[in-house]
């Protein structure tokens, strides 16, 4: 297997978007490493704040009149797994695309490959995490920061707190058109209120802060500093080149993004409308 430094790179440090859009960019990024032979890492944060769904989940596990309420965006991603209350401000998130025979085809291995910047931002940061070394059980499922916490793919704080630690970073994976697309979700701060409410049923906030920490808390860094020292570690990772999202792509994904991920029948039902059916 080919050394990641030896491929071509590219890191974008992404502005706030819908979260449609956001998830719209991870294919047109899976496009990229196909046919241009450009591999992508990037950070980006979700503006208006957003509740992405798990591939399978069923809409009706999500409060819409208190998504409508606070101006909660919802969405739906490729992944599977429970739903994410992604917070304007409280949430850091990351994407890495490259083309699925240059990576371990061991799902865990790979997980392993491409946590490795992350866990690594977290070192630069001064917060001991690690992988999770003990399973917890599930307390509500439709909840990713709420499922049980799986050793593979969470990332939990402070790691020497063992069963104790809590959930700090949420990482999936999947694969689209021979490229794994890899994306996370990194607490910077707890917004508990918020990512209880969007679910339907009846939960303290207090469930959700036994259960996550955060970067402010772990490492009472600002924000701008956290979302730094994670793009800079991708790119090191990688030895990526600093961009940007050329025209095309963003063009690309923001009619991707009303065909697919912005509409009510990818949201609710996982319809894909035909590109002449708007």
């Amino acid at each position: 297997m080919t050394a990641l430094a030896d491929r071509n790179w590219r890191l974008i440090r992404d502005e706030p978007r819908d979260g449609a859009t956001q998830m719209a960019l991870e294919e047109i990024a899976a496009r990229a490493a196909l046919e241009d032979d450009v591999r992508t890492v990037r950070t980006y944060a979700w503006e208006p704040s957003t509740l992405s769904l798990g591939y399978r989940q069923d809409a009706e596990t999500v409060d819409w009149e208190f998504c409508e309420r606070e101006g909660i965006d919802v969405t739906r991603r490729q992944t599977g797994g429970g739903g994410i209350y992604h917070d304007r401000h409280a949430d850091i998130s990351y994407t890495i695309v490259a083309p699925a025979d240059e990576v371990p085809g061991d799902l865990m291995d790979c997980y392993e490959l491409f946590c490795e910047p992350i866990l690594e931002a977290f070192d630069r940061l001064g917060v001991d995490a690690a992988f999770a070394s003990a399973e917890q059980d599930a307390i509500y499922r439709p909840s990713c920061y709420l499922r049980d916490i799986n050793p593979a793919h969470d990332i939990v704080a402070p790691a020497d707190a063992g069963a104790d630690a809590k959930k700090i970073s949420g990482n999936a994976q999947y694969r689209q058109r021979d490229v794994v697309i890899q994306h996370g979700s990194i607490s910077y701060a707890l917004e508990p209120r918020k990512h209880v409410g969007v679910f339907e049923a009846d939960l303290e906030a207090a469930t959700f802060t036994d259960r996550v920490t955060c970067l402010r808390d772990e490492a009472g860094c600002d924000r701008e500093e956290a979302v730094e020292t994670i793009a800079g570690a991708l790119r090191d990772w990688c030895a990526a080149d600093e961009s940007t999202w050329r025209d095309g792509e963003l063009e690309a994904a923001r009619e991707l993004a009303d065909r697919k991920f912005g509409s009510d029948a990818w949201v609710r039902n996982r319809e894909v409308l035909e590109a002449d059916s708007q």
